[in-house]
């Protein structure tokens, strides 16, 4: 499965950057376009592992729950 990397913007907006096959790959990437990404100041880079584009949009856009708090 390979590794999408997004730029995830206000509202929820989605922009695919780029896709790779191992997370060295997509983790040097991603750190440079954090590095040097400036155009967009609300948005922020993300890598996440999926089986498919559909999919990884989907885990990008659901909201995930706080832990409980004491849980550190």
């Amino acid at each position: 499965m390979p590794y999408y990397i997004y730029r995830v913007g206000p509202f929820g907006q989605l922009q695919k950057l780029e896709e790779r096959e191992s997370f060295k790959d997509a983790s040097a990437l991603a750190k440079a376009l954090r590095a040097t990404d400036d155009a967009t100041p609300h948005a922020r880079v993300k890598v996440i592992f999926a089986a498919d584009e559909q999919l990884a949009e989907d885990l990008l856009c659901q909201v995930r729950e706080a832990p409980p708090p004491g849980d550190e």
